[in-house]
């Protein structure tokens, strides 16, 4: 088998990664920035609460929960594909470290600037969406996307459920011909094409923000 034949047959578990990947996004990012701002406000037992959700899913191992999931939850009469079981353990495990960078962005803005808000009659929650938030997500941007990228790479992960993602597919064609210098090379490289644009996206936003902030700044 040649090795565009490999690339190809690879390839062709692609719309599993990029499906699950999407949608792990979309529970990556809203649990990151709830979980961080609950983090960076509650006190007391609340704050000990939304700590230990996020640590449980930045300290579990992520093979651990897919099969916790996938085979425990029907046992609870909860039945979930393995794309849906693959895209909630990965994204909130993503969330969970995206969450600490919310948290210490946050913690890092001049408090100065919330006492300016408050003093100019807005509310707490105002100062959070207008003032504070937008300057933390700023700053975060290029921890999110090496987390996008950590989560693209996780996808790997779900071929323990049989989905045929790019690693899986790696598998079986490994298994057809026995091969697996090349077959296994490929993978690397087929994710390395997937990744790569995204990191290329990151350079570009974080020097777009950074421009963006210094017209600000000399404003």
């Amino acid at each position: 088998m040649s090795f565009i034949s490999i690339m190809r047959g690879i390839f062709e578990g692609f719309d599993i990664t990029a499906v699950i990947t999407g949608l792990g996004l979309c529970y990556a990012i809203p649990f990151a920035l709830v979980a961080g701002v609950l983090q960076h406000f509650l006190r007391g037992w609340a704050y000990l609460g939304i700590t230990a959700i996020i640590e449980f899913w930045r300290s579990s191992p992520v093979v651990v929960l897919l099969y916790a999931f996938y085979y425990s939850l029907p046992a609870f009469g909860i039945y979930l594909s393995g794309i849906a079981v693959g895209a909630l353990v990965l994204g909130l495990n993503i969330g969970g470290y995206g969450s600490q960078s919310v948290r210490a962005a946050l913690q890092a803005l001049d408090r100065g600037q919330k006492e300016a808000g408050l003093a100019l009659g807005l509310s707490r929650f105002d100062v959070l969406r207008l003032i504070e938030l937008p300057q933390a997500i700023a700053a975060m941007m290029p921890t999110f996307i090496n987390l996008a990228i950590q989560l693209i790479k996780g996808t790997a992960l779900v071929s323990l459920l049989s989905l045929t993602d790019m690693t899986f597919r790696a598998k079986e064609i490994s298994q057809l011909s026995y091969n697996p210098v090349r077959i296994y090379s490929g993978l690397l490289l087929a994710y390395f094409i997937v990744c790569y644009p995204v990191t290329i996206l990151g350079r570009y936003l974080e020097k777009k923000l950074s421009k963006d902030r210094t017209r600000i700044n000399e404003f």
